[in-house]
């Protein structure tokens, strides 16, 4: 079969959105593009599986609308398969509906749709658009490879209300019209072993296109891996990724190790950003660490990862270091305890200066996250978390800042709590956008953005400035520092509500 996978360009004034493989969804003036992991690996296994694969980035590659019609009319595929996110479903649903019509009486196409938003509400897709399926759960890599096995065959999906269902030949999780009823094959399960995938294609998946435009990477090319799906605390009620991965599970370390030795010596890869929501800690990181350093490779490459205050002592900061580890991004999220523990952080307020000296004293860069617009908090409580980011960036205990507005997506606890309270603003996906606030709070909406755009402005305050220049060690350090001060003013214009 011929299997295309795909992001739709996406015609807009608001930016390029931030869509593949993204927690929080923004519309960004300066592109980013993250290299898609887990679609990736789903084009690699139908590859090696004997399909056809096409890959068709059509936002990290640049093209128009009508450009893109035009490739998929051309590759003609028998599957065409997207990722999809809340404040773009409505969009996805059009061009699904476009792409249909298009094909009909050319050539026969399924349509899937697979992300956080149809796993939390795989229905609606259904009903909104002429979709043929949705993959819930997260290894939707292992659920595409089945679901084109069964159309191959042309076997019939079975519904989970069915007596007995071999799950040898139809994986759970698949949800599928039946004239003219939705049906599934029953809830998804994360039973996959993770060390059995193979190591992804990057030029099948052209992973060019996300090497350079991002502003994680100090040295490029860069690449994304994951260790785990997707983070072993999974109980942020802000995040809906949880929906995706209810559970843990990381490759062997040996493994890990392996795909970044590849990386290094098949394509030059300088920087690598693994994206686990966060990375293995405990015995795991340490016996990682340790190859990586019997292997040399800790002076042949730059580590990024996610990781949680609180998680680590200074001597391991010390040996990920060691091991070539740069850049350890934490989620800082507010400097209040009451939304600490509201959202279940499970971490004290006082504990996120630790962590973040720690690290620096390590030789680490933290690069922390920071939210604004809980409903619950004060205009004060929210200038505490202000002044908290930017002390902690000027005095060079973070190093780079990501600042946005909360937004509870469908699948996330908050978005339940708030739908329930009746503090959503909106049900209208679009609103979803991060342009403005969509819950209801006590803060005026452009005093939020304010305060989102201070914590970046802090890029111009002249002791940060002063550090800056100081940590400067090589000319890769000078170019990093430039390109932040242009990706800092594309976030100034990122949260302008209105665009020239």
């Amino acid at each position: 079969m011929k299997v295309l996978i795909t992001y739709p360009p996406l015609n807009t004034d608001k930016g390029v959105p931030l869509l593949s493989q993204n927690r929080q969804f923004q519309y960004f003036k300066e592109p980013t593009y993250i290299y898609p992991v887990v679609p990736a690996s789903a084009a690699t296994m139908l590859k090696k599986s004997g399909h056809e694969v096409v890959w068709l980035d059509g936002i990290a590659s640049g093209l128009s609308y009508e450009d893109f019609l035009k490739k998929v009319a051309e590759v003609k595929p028998d599957v065409l398969a997207l990722e999809t996110k809340t404040p773009v479903v409505k969009r996805h649903w059009q061009i699904i509906d476009k792409l249909k019509q298009m094909a009909h009486g050319s050539w026969p196409m399924a349509t899937v749709l697979f992300g956080d938003h149809v796993t939390a509400l795989p229905e609606e897709s259904f009903l909104n658009s002429s979709v043929d399926y949705v993959l819930t759960g997260g290894d939707y890599d292992f659920l595409l490879l089945n679901l084109c096995s069964v159309l191959n065959r042309r076997s019939r999906l079975p519904d989970r209300q069915e007596p007995t269902i071999d799950y040898r030949l139809f994986e759970p999780g698949i949800w599928y019209r039946d004239n003219g009823q939705v049906k599934n094959t029953g809830l998804f399960k994360l039973d996959h072993d993770l060390d059995f995938a193979p190591v992804i294609d990057r030029d099948l998946t052209q992973w060019k296109l996300y090497a350079y435009k991002n502003g994680n990477f100090k040295r490029t090319p860069g690449a994304y891996i994951m260790a785990g799906r997707d983070c072993w605390w999974g109980k942020c009620s802000f995040c809906s990724w949880p929906t995706l991965y209810p559970e843990f599970r990381a490759r062997k370390p040996i493994n890990v190790v392996d795909e970044i030795e590849g990386l290094i010596n098949d394509h030059g890869v300088k920087e690598i950003m693994d994206d686990s929501g966060c990375f293995p800690a405990g015995n795991w990181l340490n016996d990682f660490c340790e190859i990586m350093i019997k292997r040399g490779l800790g002076k042949r490459i730059n580590l990024d990862c996610n990781m949680r205050f609180g998680a680590l002592s200074l001597k391991q900061y010390k040996l990920m270091k060691k091991a070539g580890f740069r850049l350890v991004l934490f989620g800082l999220e507010s400097a209040n305890q009451v939304t600490l523990d509201r959202i279940n952080k499970n971490v004290k307020a006082e504990v996120i200066i630790d962590s973040c000296k720690m690290a620096r004293q390590a030789g680490l860069y933290p690069h922390i996250t920071i939210m604004f617009g809980y409903p619950w908090e004060t205009y004060e409580d929210a200038l505490r978390t202000l002044d908290l980011g930017r002390w902690l960036l000027k005095k060079g205990f973070a190093y780079t800042v990501q600042a946005t507005i909360v937004i509870p997506y469908p699948g996330s606890r908050l978005f339940d709590e708030c739908r329930d309270s009746g503090l959503l603003k909106s049900l209208d996906w679009d609103d979803y956008d991060m342009k403005s606030p969509v819950m209801r709070t006590d803060i005026d909406d452009s005093k939020i953005m304010s305060l989102v755009k201070g914590v970046y402005s802090v890029a111009f305050d002249p002791e940060f400035i002063v550090n800056r220049i100081i940590s400067i060690r090589d000319i890769s350090d000078l170019s990093y520092f430039f390109r932040g001060i242009k990706k800092v003013s594309g976030h100034l214009f990122d949260f302008n509500k209105t665009h020239n």
